[in-house]
């Protein structure tokens, strides 16, 4: 009975009309060749879609020859220079990153975060002026992401060397950040003092439409009206 519902549903599948010419029958759809192979290359990045994909592929092909060398060579030249600080682990050409040799850095104040895109979002605030440690992930055991293959013994390491007064964890409220967090919390306390940045409800939200875990994060971090 099972098979025979599998082979049912198999063939509804294939008898049903495709919805995108582009991921169905690519040579039908009226791309050449390269040009396929192109949009594939560009749906494979994350976010981007079928449709998103092709108006990529066609805008490059437009440009001049000289424009298109230009965005080959950068992102070969980036594949091939980019690597990690030695230091903080955040993407850097060179040994150290920027933020790392920047002499006006409270080096006493250390940021813990799970990757670089989490290190740049704090830097557009223009706010924090201390240093960064990136963990290159989240404790994850469902994904087999235990704490020996993320930067915390570089972290322990840093703590002896460095006089770091703070470490501020500023980890993904979800189930992999919080159990990174309250793993690192713990093992961080005999060290230095250690904290977790706010979770709250966002500038122009409205209360009604709040779920319970946010309006519970921001009743626990809230703070006095000075």
């Amino acid at each position: 009975m099972y098979l025979l519902k599998e082979e049912l549903s198999i063939l509804y599948r294939k008898s049903k009309p495709c919805l995108n010419s582009v991921i169905c029958n690519r040579a039908l759809s009226g791309f050449t060749r390269p040009l396929a192979r192109l949009i594939d290359q560009f749906e494979q990045l994350p976010g981007i879609g079928p449709r998103t994909a092709q108006r990529l592929a066609l805008y490059l092909l437009r440009q001049p020859e000289e424009t298109t060398q230009a965005f080959a060579k950068a992102l070969i030249s980036a594949r091939e220079q980019v690597g990690q600080c030695k230091t903080c682990f955040h993407l850097s050409a060179e040994a150290e990153c920027e933020i790392c040799k920047n002499p006006t850095r409270n080096k006493e104040l250390l940021c813990v975060v799970a990757d670089s895109r989490d290190l740049l979002a704090l830097e557009r605030t223009r706010e924090y002026k201390g240093v960064y440690h990136v963990l290159g992930g989240l404790i994850s055991p469902m994904d087999g992401i235990g704490p020996e293959l993320l930067e915390i013994s570089s972290l322990i390491n840093r703590l002896n060397s460095e006089e770091t007064k703070e470490v501020i964890l500023a980890l993904t409220p979800s189930v992999e950040g919080d159990t990174t967090s309250l793993y690192l919390a713990r093992l961080l306390r005999p060290f230095t003092k250690v904290t977790r940045i706010a979770y709250g409800l966002p500038v122009g939200s409205e209360l009604e439409y709040a779920d319970e875990v946010t309006l519970t994060r921001a009743l626990e971090g809230r703070r006095s009206m000075d």
